[in-house]
């Protein structure tokens, strides 16, 4: 996060998310209107992510809307299906490695053989 002044106030709103004198989601708008229009933090091509992990931080997760819940679900998908791939493809390779041993076997005897 580059913007001091976000850091800041990121900082004082968090102190009233923990006295209970402001709405955690509250919070997480207010960060989203700054980052919107503050010309450092459109620069700030991390913010975006940080700004996830705050919000996964401060709301508890019936409060995050739905659209993102099931978006953040599709994603979690998305990635395990992509490791499953991964691990069937590495099984796969394996097995072809095992065969092409077999059949360099199976050259040797017949070479025996004459």
């Amino acid at each position: 996060m580059q913007c001091e002044r976000l850091i800041k106030q990121i900082k004082g709103w968090y102190f009233h998310v923990s006295n209970e004198t402001m709405a955690p989601a509250r919070m997480v708008s207010f960060i989203e209107k700054h980052a919107a229009e503050c010309s450092i933090c459109l620069a700030d091509p991390d913010l975006q992510k940080e700004i996830e992990r705050i919000t996964e931080i401060i709301l508890p997760e019936s409060k995050i809307p739905k659209a993102v819940r099931m978006q953040q679900e599709q994603d979690e998908l998305e990635r395990r299906a992509a490791d499953d791939d991964d691990e069937e493809n590495d099984d796969e390779d394996d097995e072809d490695d095992d065969e092409d041993d077999d059949d360099i076997e199976d050259d040797d005897d017949i070479i025996e053989d004459d």
